[in-house]
């Protein structure tokens, strides 16, 4: 469905994802992993519960960090014994609800968290699951963010389970592996098999003190997807042969191993479409006002998470000049731009503009409730086929009595 046709039936703005790239996106990425590999999805890079849902249906696992993306993963169906819930400083009230909910399996970051979960698993007469995430001695090369091999609030330092492996223990919480994350959207495929392959060898060295078995090894993702922009995503032709290679290696009594991945399961299925309200000359600038802006996509460029947009402006019509603009949206703040002196052709009111690959890191990676504009449309297609929409609402509800 174009995005003209989108408008034209749904509103603008809106998110459209298209639920039959995933599929494509999964087999790509199972087929690179090696054979009995898990995939978990990180919900974080969209919640949506009909996008969670279509993965889960695939086969993958689900890996939630906080009380909303849970709830999000249980909308969609998703048992509990196929969830793993991580996270630094989950509070009581969060690791109450996931237990009561029937979540099992646990990523922790310190020996406190680890007593708070089993005093909460005690406290419930139940006995939980845990992975230890490790934060290495080392951070890997050509990650396009590095978690691990600097002073961390993510993880556990590898010299601190070393020197005291006790303090991880306690008899309501069982250790059945390890867990890495060690960098993101790592396009090079040299440079992500050297993420895994430190994560391994590092593991291989933790097993003897670890204060458990190593029944499950969680290798975290990095697997890449463009942003925002035209593009497909990586290939990683060697990747299989190359882990299965350091997995007999290094793990010969294979534990169960997971990796996780958000932005190349979902990127590509999600564009943002947008309207031009105003064309507008400032002082020999031209700048473009659409009807969203960072409130709908990019609200994490401030903390260097997402690169500038260059939104694609969908005409008809093939006579346009190009014309240096800056594409700005409808919030009352000069920071509401998604690209300074980009070219486009000359744009005019009622044009419409497209982002393309957000459907990772798209809506709730934004400032939705920044100037309490109302969030866009949310469309889930299957090709040309409508599936489900929506559209997120903040609502504000009493806590307690005055």
């Amino acid at each position: 469905m174009s995005a003209r046709q989108l408008v034209e039936r749904f509103g603008s703005p809106l998110y459209a994802y298209d639920i039959s790239t995933i599929g494509a996106a999964h087999a790509d990425l199972t087929g690179q992993l090696p054979a009995g590999s898990r995939v978990l999805y990180s919900v974080k890079a969209n919640p949506h519960p009909e996008l969670i849902r279509h993965l889960h249906r695939l086969g993958c696992g689900v890996e939630v960090s906080s009380t909303g993306e849970l709830d999000a993963a249980l909308v969609a169906g998703v048992p509990t014994g196929d969830i793993v819930h991580n996270g630094p400083a989950k509070s009581r009230a969060e690791l109450e609800h996931a237990v009561n909910a029937g979540v099992r399996l646990f990523s922790v970051d310190s020996a406190a968290q680890l007593r708070a979960l089993g005093h909460v698993a005690a406290q419930h007469d139940q006995t939980v699951d845990a992975l230890l995430r490790v934060n290495g001695d080392s951070h890997p090369a050509g990650a396009g963010l590095a978690m691990t091999g600097t002073s961390s609030q993510f993880g556990v330092d590898a010299a601190v389970l070393r020197a005291d492996p006790g303090s991880f223990r306690h008899p309501h919480v069982t250790v059945r592996g390890l867990h890495f994350y060690l960098g993101t959207n790592i396009a090079d495929e040299a440079a992500l098999l050297d993420v895994f392959g430190t994560a391994m060898r590092l593991a291989e060295r933790l097993r003897e003190v670890l204060p458990g078995s190593l029944d499950i090894l969680d290798l975290g993702g990095g697997f890449a997807a463009p942003y925002a922009r035209a593009g497909s995503r990586p290939r990683y032709p060697g990747l299989r042969r190359a882990l299965t290679d350091l997995l007999d290696r290094h793990m010969p009594h294979r534990p169960a191993v997971c990796f996780e991945s958000g932005r190349y399961l979902t990127a590509e299925c999600g564009r943002l479409v947008a309207t031009v309200q105003d064309v507008k000359e400032s002082k020999g600038r031209t700048f473009v006002l659409l009807d969203s802006g960072i409130n709908h996509l990019g609200g994490m460029a401030g903390l260097r998470r997402v690169p500038p947009l260059m939104p694609e402006l969908s005409v008809t019509a093939d006579d346009r000049t190009p014309v240096t603009c800056d594409v700005v949206g409808p919030l009352c703040t000069p920071l509401d731009a998604w690209s300074r002196r980009v070219e486009l052709p000359r744009p005019r009111a009622g044009d419409v503009v497209e982002v393309p690959n957000v459907g990772a890191y798209g809506l709730t990676g934004s400032l939705i409730g920044f100037l309490s504009h109302e969030p866009p449309v949310e469309v889930v297609l299957d090709g040309d086929r409508p599936l489900h929409v929506s559209r997120l609402s903040l609502v504000r509800s009493a806590h307690k009595e005055v």
